[in-house]
């Protein structure tokens, strides 16, 4: 039994940044089951999955070579594997669980799960016994993907609507193709239209139709919309012409393929030295996007590397890309010329002084500022829930971040309404999303007698 890691093979820093090719090229047969060899098969980790995979299971069906097994056995639970094994945090989820990593490195299952779904996966379809009731999702994200597969397989019919118009929502026009290629997704979506799921795009909720108005033709209806709306810094010169928010920047990019304008439509502003104020996975994603439209880019963010809540996969990524990380500074003013246009961002350097209750730095700002040269700079620093719906529906309630208020089964205030993913718990994972949409949707099945 080996005892080192094997880590997927990447391509080469100075290649992919000139392209949106993905950057891992996954497992190959010999280093996942190589991989799946370490494994003690103790379960532990399954406690650490939002939507009860049975890890165990599907590696030891990689061990014996029955890939084909191993596959179904996620399916089981997970309608997007191929999805889930390239962005969900494992790190911080099932792999936090692994025996294994309590003294040396826990198992890649990240790694095996794509490789299972990229390889092995079969078109089969779940037998379906329709139980003569409807059900409407909003939302064609993770989460919204995930309830319009488990409603359907308990026999209701089921309508997802997608204000865009490609399916995918933040799988599609929030993670980039180097990360998750188009194609993943829509192999994934396939599935669910086979099922016979109907899918309806540029359909927006809350204007097209209201939530009453889906009751009329639904038994049910499940919000999963996300939590698209981009935060703000509140700074002088944040309306400046150079300034953009990283949901406009990635939804042009990764969704209207702006980066190869003007063979597509879309057009976006770049820069030769551009600024992204964040340390999430949004920043991180922008940043990265930033670096193959050719910019020098830097990644401006208040606290110290350690407390940046994106993924230390793709923070490593980033660096090898050639991004330069400015920790401790604190965006206070972005300077604009005498067209209004950027010339560059006033930062505050920030000190640590303790540790805050969520673990990460304490910090304050030391008084001493100096000035960051950038053309563009690009504000990554949280999403909350869209309002749209929230001003078109009665009955709903919402708390004070825009978020929908639920009880433990995902029930809304509103009659026969449920919600599920970031329009609940606010900006978080794909896999978290579906976790939620599975409870909601068990609960919906639970009352209709799916």
């Amino acid at each position: 039994m080996s005892s080192g890691r094997i880590t997927p093979r990447m391509r080469p820093a100075k290649e992919r940044i000139c392209d949106f090719e993905e950057v891992s090229l996954g497992y190959t047969e010999e280093e996942a089951v190589a991989e799946a060899s370490r494994c003690l098969l103790c379960g532990a980790c399954v406690k650490g999955c939002p939507v009860g995979i049975d890890i165990p299971g599907f590696i030891k069906a990689i061990q014996e070579k029955d890939f084909k097994r191993g596959y179904q056995i996620i399916k089981k639970n997970n309608l997007l594997p191929a999805i889930c094994g390239r962005v969900c945090p494992q790190e911080t989820q099932c792999e936090a669980m692994c025996i294994l990593g309590k003294k040396g490195d826990p198992i890649n299952i990240g790694a095996l799960e794509r490789f299972l779904a990229d390889h092995y996966a079969d078109e089969s379809i779940p037998r379906i016994n329709e139980n003569g009731h409807k059900a409407a999702v909003v939302g064609s994200g993770p989460g919204g993907l995930t309830a319009a597969f488990e409603l359907r397989r308990a026999g209701f019919q089921v309508t997802v609507y997608e204000a865009l118009h490609e399916l995918g929502g933040v799988l599609k026009y929030g993670i980039p193709g180097f990360r998750l290629p188009d194609d993943v997704v829509d192999r994934e979506i396939e599935t669910l239209k086979k099922m016979g799921v109907e899918f309806l795009t540029s359909f927006l909720i809350g204007k097209t139709l209201t939530i009453d108005e889906l009751l009329q033709k639904n038994d049910a209806v499940l919000i999963a919309t996300g939590a698209g709306l981009p935060g703000y810094l509140g700074i002088p010169g944040e309306n400046g012409i150079g300034v953009l928010l990283a949901n406009e920047l990635l939804t042009r990019v990764n969704l209207m393929k702006a980066y190869d304008f003007p063979r597509y439509d879309t057009p976006v502003i770049s820069g030769k030295k551009i600024v992204v104020i964040g340390g999430g996975n949004v920043a991180m994603d922008t940043a990265r996007v930033s670096r193959r439209m050719g910019a020098d880019v830097v990644i401006c963010y208040r606290r110290e590397e350690k407390d940046m809540p994106a993924r230390l996969e793709e923070r490593h990524h980033a660096k090898e890309e050639g991004i330069d990380f400015q920790v401790l500074t604190n965006p206070v003013e972005i300077l604009l010329n005498d067209e209004g246009r950027v010339r560059g961002m006033v930062v505050e350097r920030m000190k640590i002084t303790g540790v805050a209750d969520d673990g990460r730095s304490r910090i304050a700002s030391t008084k001493e500022t100096f000035e960051m040269e950038t053309d563009l700079v690009v504000e990554a620093i949280g999403q909350s829930p869209n309002k749209i719906i929230r001003e078109n529906v009665e009955k709903l309630e919402f708390d004070k971040k825009g978020r929908i208020v639920v009880d433990e089964n995902l029930k809304t205030t509103k009659d026969n309404v449920w919600a599920a993913g970031d329009i609940v718990s606010g900006a978080a994972t794909v896999i978290l999303a579906m976790g939620e949409a599975k409870e909601a949707a068990r609960a919906i099945v639970e009352k209709f007698g799916g």
